[in-house]
């Protein structure tokens, strides 16, 4: 197999894997569901393409340096999301997540309709400035980011919102500003996502960033196991990697792919991971916790026939 078509399935994952990360934030740890992560990637692509075209290509292009673009595409992402937070976040349950859908679907529409960005037939003059260094190097930093999040004050707190959120507020954590710590995180992991995704392809196009984008986002947060940044992981480079895998099979492809992403759900409800990480403490954490078990499980038989001695 050629290595450039390799590189290429491997920076398709890489860019998911960020927008994933920033999910996993939300939705595993926080304990908040959104289906409108594909419209914070669709502002972080069209700013980043706006900052980093060069005008000479296209009128609506500034011609700034990459770096510049990924940092714009992020806090643009991160801004809308504070203000979506303000209006949304008070929503209880499944509000929310259909308060997110619906901010998706228009955030497509919107951009479906700017004629500066090209509207509805994309935008075709995106500088190919996405390299597998590049975005390697942004998942390394977003996973150490994110993984000292979690461990850190900040990150407990977040958990406490997700197992309990009554407890937590009755605890002294402030609920609802947690919540939008999350959501602009979470938001600036997609626009950043959104940026390299728009350097890869050279071309966007508002129907890239529709629903399902932000449902195949939601389904490797579950695949991988929430709460789990490896899963997160994981789930990125399998559930990318696999639909190629399968393209021998053509047009059923789609099909085996959702059959076995139904497969694993039956036989790992809790996910890929299951709330475990792939760390020396992690590995050493679900050993310890299997022994007790096995142990458990010894003593109980022990006990067993002890009784039916008697």
């Amino acid at each position: 197999m050629d290595w450039t078509y390799i590189q290429g399935i491997l920076m398709l994952a890489g860019i998911n894997m960020i927008a994933v990360l920033g999910l996993s934030l939300l939705t595993g740890f926080t304990g908040l569901f959104s289906f409108g992560h594909a419209g914070f990637m669709a502002i972080g692509a069209y700013v980043g393409a706006w900052i980093s075209a060069s005008p000479a290509s296209t009128p609506a292009g500034l011609g700034l340096p990459f770096v510049l673009a990924i940092v714009a595409g992020g806090a643009a992402a991160g801004l809308v999301s504070y203000f979506i937070g303000r209006i949304s976040l008070n929503l209880k349950g499944d509000y929310f997540c259909i308060a997110t859908l619906g901010f998706g679907e228009a955030i497509r529409l919107i951009f479906n309709n700017v004629n500066r960005f090209g509207g509805a037939r994309g935008w075709p003059g995106v500088p190919s400035k996405s390299s597998f260094l590049a975005i390697l190097i942004a998942d390394i930093v977003a996973v150490v980011f994110l993984a000292n999040l979690v461990k850190s004050r900040h990150g407990r707190n977040m958990i406490a919102v997700r197992e309990e959120e009554l407890a937590a507020q009755i605890a002294g954590i402030d609920v609802f500003r947690y919540k939008m710590i999350s959501l602009i995180i979470s938001a600036v992991y997609a626009g950043v996502a959104g940026v390299f995704f728009a350097h890869y392809m050279t071309f966007i196009q508002p129907k890239m960033f529709s629903l399902t984008k932000s449902t195949e986002l939601t389904i490797i947060v579950i695949f991988g196991g929430l709460g789990s940044i490896s899963g997160s992981v994981l789930g990125a480079i399998l559930l990318t990697a696999l639909p190629e895998i399968l393209r021998a099979f053509e047009m059923w492809r789609l099909v085996f792919y959702g059959a076995a992403v139904i497969l694993i759900m039956v036989s790992r409800p809790k996910g890929l991971m299951g709330g475990m990480e792939l760390t020396p403490s992690g590995i050493r954490k679900v050993a310890a916790e299997r022994n007790a078990l096995r142990e458990a499980k010894a003593k109980l038989l022990a006990e067993g026939s002890g009784e039916e001695e008697d």
